[in-house]
């Protein structure tokens, strides 16, 4: 039988050396058990949200009683505001310091360029004989409130003195003038399609935008022409007219004036609460769904729809109204007024 030996003494000094305390190794395991709990420790992202600063504060949390949380980092952003600019804030109408800043500087450079116009306007009439330094360009003296204006408006048909002449000039010379922006998108067969050729072509032949519509649709045409305010609302209310002649109880006046304004979610919404019917179901690809709902406005105009039908045409074109801008659309139908009744703008205003 073989004799166990026993293990050797290394001696008290010897397991000291190896106990826990003094163990490097030990106190290095036990500092990378640490970081791996705070790393896995949930982490928490405090926000206090006020109307001109933001308060921050991250945060570990333990999931035991044994290790503690701790706040990892704190700070604020404060945003300065003036008086104004926090009380637009507090009412949802914000505008950064830098918007207002980017419109002053708009401003700035807008009327540096028209200082700049007027500079070589009067060099350029100066050096043609029309003024000199002693021409009065403004209105001057009593009663003279439309002066310029009345000269304006006599130049489109009269003789003017060259002074006059220079007077007019330097008053539309104020303004860069609007040119219109009334075409397609992109080209359809290689011509443009022009608002103004379209808004005359409607005047001529007595026929509203969805009647036009259909009739390109139907001619293979993909894209459509933007129309004129004025033209779609006089579609609108042709098809109003019509319709409520088989309606009269759901197209009332009232309910004219609050359709008012409204885009196209709002408009169905209205006759879902007003009536309880929704707008008609326009089914198929996309082709023919445009091509059904041109086909609905000409038909409304000439007969009676299905009330379902009818709201879908009306929220149609009602969106179509509220997505016209309404000061350049204001813009747009001056100048066809204009150009329909061959007029100068000196001529309307006076």
């Amino acid at each position: 039988m073989q004799e166990i030996k026993k293990p050797p003494d290394y001696g008290q000094e010897a397991i000291q050396m190896f106990s826990q305390r003094n163990n490097p190794y030990c106190d290095l395991l036990q500092n990378v058990i640490q970081r791996y709990k705070i790393l896995f420790m949930k982490k928490i992202l405090g926000l206090d949200l006020g109307s001109t600063s933001i308060g921050w504060a991250i945060v570990n949390e333990t999931e035991d009683r044994i290790e503690k949380s701790s706040i990892v980092k704190t700070g604020v952003r404060v945003i300065p505001l003036t008086t104004d600019e926090q009380g637009n804030f507090e009412k949802g109408k914000a505008i950064t310091t830098n918007q207002d800043r980017t419109s002053k500087r708009s401003a700035r450079r807008n009327l540096q360029r028209y200082k700049l116009r007027r500079q070589a306007l009067l060099k350029v009439l100066t050096e043609k004989g029309f003024i000199n330094k002693d021409s009065i360009l403004t209105e001057d003296g009593k009663e003279s409130t439309y002066q310029t204006l009345a000269l304006r408006a006599k130049a489109a048909t009269n003789r003017l003195e060259k002074e006059e002449l220079a007077r007019v000039f330097v008053v539309i010379n104020k303004k860069r003038g609007y040119k219109s922006s009334r075409k397609a998108k992109n080209e359809d067969e290689g011509q443009l399609i022009d608002g103004m050729g379209v808004a005359l072509e409607l005047n001529k032949r007595k026929i509203t935008p969805g009647q036009f519509s259909l009739e390109l649709l139907k001619n293979g045409k993909k894209l459509l022409p933007d129309f004129y305010r004025s033209d779609l609302q006089a579609e609108f209310d042709t098809i109003w007219n019509k319709q409520k002649q088989f309606y009269p109880e759901i197209f009332t006046d009232s309910f004219y004036d609050e359709l008012k304004g409204k885009g196209q979610r709002a408009t169905s919404a209205i006759f879902w609460k007003k009536h309880n019917f929704n707008t008609a179901e326009n089914k198929g690809n996309r082709d023919e769904k445009k091509l059904q709902a041109y086909q609905w406005r000409t038909d409304a105009l000439i007969k009676q729809l299905e009330k379902e039908e009818v709201a879908y045409v009306i929220t149609d074109i009602n969106n179509d109204l509220n997505k016209s801008s309404g000061y350049l659309g204001a813009i747009s139908d001056r100048s066809k007024e204009l150009y329909f009744n061959k007029q100068t703008v000196g001529q309307y205003l006076y």
